[in-house]
C-alpha cells in the first residue's frame, strides 16, 4: 500500500498561478532569469524573439512564470492563430462604423508639420477622418505657412486648421500662428520639441524621453542618448509601432487634433 506524505509547504512559499499573456508583437516584457527586457518580435512553437532597445535579439523558452510584465509574474503563451475581433471602437476611442465608405473629401484641410506627424495622425484618427473626409497634408516646417494660407484661401466651407510642434508663447511658431490665425483657420500646437515626445515613453519602452542640450539635432540626440542606432527614421518606425490607440498619446497632442478635426468639420 502507497503511503501518502502531506505537503507541508506554507501557503506563502508555493507558487501561484501567473496569467497567460499572448504573446503579441511590440508587447514589452523581462525574462525573469537574465534580466533582459525587450518587445516580442517573433513567436514560434516553444519560444519568442525579444529585441532590446538596442536592437539585440535574444531567444527564450515559453517557460511558466518566465517573464515580468509590468513588474508582474507572467506566461507568455503563443497567440492564437485566429484574427483579432473587429474592434468596437477605432484607435482613436470613436465608436468603430463596419463598412463604412470614405466620404468624398471636403475642401477644408488639416495641416501638420512634417511626415512623422502626419503618420502618427494617420495611425490614431485615420478612420475617423476618413469618414469625415478630412485630408491631412504636411508642411515642410511652418515658415511657408503665410504662404500656404493665402494660396489656400480659406473661407465657412473650406476651413483650414494647423497642428504646430513646440507651439509655446514667444517662439517663432507663436508669432507666424498669430500672423496667419482668423474666423477659417484655426493653429493649434503641442508643447513638445517634436511630435516624437507626444507618444507616452511607457509605450515605447524607454523611462522616459531624454533631455537634449540646445544647438544639438533633437531626434539624432534622441537616438545617441537611448543607445538606438543614429537612423531616426529607423527609430521612428520603432516609436510608431508602439502606437496602437490614443491611450498612447500624451493628451496635450489629443486635445489639439481632436480640436482641429471638429473645427474643419463644423457645418
Amino acid at each position: 500500500m502507497r503511503s501518502y506524505s502531506p505537503d507541508l509547504t506554507p501557503p506563502w512559499k508555493k507558487s501561484q498561478p501567473a496569467p497567460e499573456v499572448p504573446a503579441e508583437p511590440d508587447l514589452v516584457v523581462e525574462e525573469v532569469g537574465t534580466g533582459f527586457c525587450g518587445a516580442v518580435i517573433r513567436c514560434e512553437a516553444g519560444t519568442v524573439t525579444l529585441e532590446d532597445r538596442f536592437g539585440k535579439h535574444r531567444v527564450f523558452p515559453l517557460e511558466p512564470r518566465g517573464f515580468l510584465l509590468e513588474g508582474k509574474v507572467v506566461t507568455l503563451v503563443r497567440p492564437s492563430a485566429a484574427g483579432p475581433a473587429r474592434p468596437a471602437r477605432t484607435a482613436s476611442g470613436s465608436i468603430a462604423v463596419p463598412g463604412a465608405r470614405a466620404r468624398v473629401a471636403r475642401a477644408g484641410r488639416i495641416y501638420v508639420e512634417g511626415r512623422h506627424d502626419a503618420e502618427l495622425v494617420e495611425r490614431v484618427w485615420g478612420d475617423d477622418l476618413r469618414i469625415e473626409g478630412v485630408v491631412v497634408e504636411y508642411l515642410e516646417g511652418i515658415d511657408d505657412l503665410p504662404s500656404i494660407v493665402a494660396d489656400f484661401a480659406p473661407g465657412p466651407d473650406a476651413r483650414l486648421g494647423v497642428l504646430v510642434d513646440h507651439l509655446v508663447p514667444g517662439s517663432k511658431e507663436s508669432r507666424i500662428a498669430d500672423r496667419v490665425t482668423g474666423a477659417d483657420v484655426l493653429v493649434v500646437g503641442h508643447p513638445y520639441i517634436d511630435v516624437w515626445e507626444a507618444v507616452k515613453p511607457s509605450s515605447v519602452g524607454i523611462p522616459a524621453w531624454p533631455s537634449i542640450p540646445h544647438g544639438q539635432d533633437w531626434k539624432t540626440g534622441v537616438c545617441r542618448a537611448l543607445g538606438w542606432r543614429e537612423n531616426t527614421g529607423a527609430a521612428w518606425q520603432r516609436i510608431l509601432s508602439g502606437v496602437r490607440s490614443y491611450k498612447d498619446l500624451e493628451p496635450e497632442l489629443l486635445g489639439r487634433v481632436e480640436e482641429l478635426i471638429d473645427f474643419v468639420t463644423a457645418p
